[in-house]
């Protein structure tokens, strides 16, 4: 027993560990992903060496003292998405209608063929902008019913699990499809109108996650969410920037992100709101965001039910309120002078395959 739990026990610090290399690789950027189940793990290893752990043994007390040290160092990381920790995007509790607009988004997985669920969730939330990724030519036959609620729209259907379908009851201007890195990865960037005729820089994302059978490293990811994130900074009005963006809320990456644009997290003092893996419990993390300027405000945060996707759709009410940019001043994250030769690296880093061609996309969420 005592063996078993010692393995476990180093396993579980090493994995913690091992994100602290940054390193593009799949093999380092993977165990970013999983923080609260290793936190989780870790407690519960303390547990079991305080029952049966040989407390006559040093290794028992040396191995609980890094387990401890271990714990609260998980703690730290997810502790800005807990209850707890200060909200990084205010509440507001009055609405105006003009100059408030909803979102809701969903990795429908591609493979998913049960398209009524999404059309209910969507007839029952009324967002004013619909978000879906991993949207084939199926999938945008299947969401034409939205055609009459949604007069303006971009549509990218692709089948490579990374089409992208927009839906609007707001005006959208300027609307273009781009592939920022990847030539068959898109992205959907458009100004939105609220009602109140003022505009929204709006830019959808999913990059390739780096795990093996998409990409065996992070480079492409790392480099179009920064790319976006650069963009988002300089804009003059008011950004939103959402999508699945194969990343969790907590890692380096979405560190160097927030960091980068200035934009706002509303899980910050919230909580995880996992969207994936739907349909594994234990095994959820918070891969699909949304992102946004320090002038707006938070009306509504939910993870909608599940829609038969590997992903449980988002939905989010902003409101967009000029005066809020003073009040949440504070609350943008700074980047060091290191992390911005890191974000320049990034943004410049070559992504190139060097000869070796990318594994085929096959039928796993992303």
């Amino acid at each position: 027993m005592s063996i078993a739990l010692t393995i476990g026990s180093y396993v579980i610090v090493l994995f913690s560990l091992i994100p602290l290399i940054r390193s593009d690789h799949w093999t380092f950027r993977v165990f970013e992903y999983p923080r609260s189940q290793k936190f989780v793990l870790n407690l519960l290893f303390i547990v079991l060496w305080a029952f049966w752990g040989e407390t006559s043994q040093p290794l028992t007390w040396i191995t609980l003292g890094i387990l401890g040290l271990n714990l609260i160092y998980l703690f730290y990381q997810l502790f800005p998405y807990t209850f707890l920790a200060r909200k990084q995007l205010l509440s507001q509790r009055d609405t105006q209608p003009d100059r408030s607009l909803s979102l809701l988004i969903s990795n429908v997985y591609q493979y998913n063929r049960v398209s009524e669920k999404l059309l209910r969730l969507i007839d029952q939330m009324e967002p004013d902008i619909v978000l879906l990724a991993e949207t084939d030519q199926w999938w945008a036959e299947q969401m034409r019913p939205l055609h009459k609620s949604y007069p303006h729209r971009v549509l990218k259907p692709i089948d490579n699990t990374y089409g992208m379908l927009l839906y609007s009851r707001l005006k959208l201007t300027d609307a273009s499809v781009k592939f920022l890195v990847e030539e068959d990865i898109p992205s959907i960037h458009a100004k939105v109108w609220l009602r109140s005729d003022e505009p929204i820089q709006l830019y959808c994302l999913h990059p390739t996650p780096p795990v093996p059978q998409e990409n065996p490293r992070s480079t492409e990811r790392d480099k179009e969410i920064l790319m976006v994130g650069r963009e988002a900074k300089q804009s003059d009005i008011p950004v939103i920037v959402a999508g699945d963006m194969n990343d969790v809320a907590w890692s380096y990456t979405t560190d160097l992100f927030l960091k980068t644009s200035g934009l706002l997290d509303p899980r910050r003092g919230r909580g995880f709101y996992s969207t994936f893996h739907a349909k594994i419990p234990f095994l959820r993390f918070p891969l699909d965001h949304v992102f946004c300027s320090s002038d707006f405000k938070l009306l509504q945060l939910q993870r909608l039910p599940g829609i038969g996707s590997d992903h449980f759709p988002m939905f989010i009410k902003l409101t967009y309120n000029p005066k809020a940019e003073q009040e949440q001043e504070q609350n943008e994250l700074e980047a060091s002078s290191e992390e911005k030769e890191l974000i320049t690296e990034k943004i410049n880093a070559d992504t190139e395959s060097d000869g070796e061609s990318k594994p085929d996309k096959n039928p796993l969420g992303t």
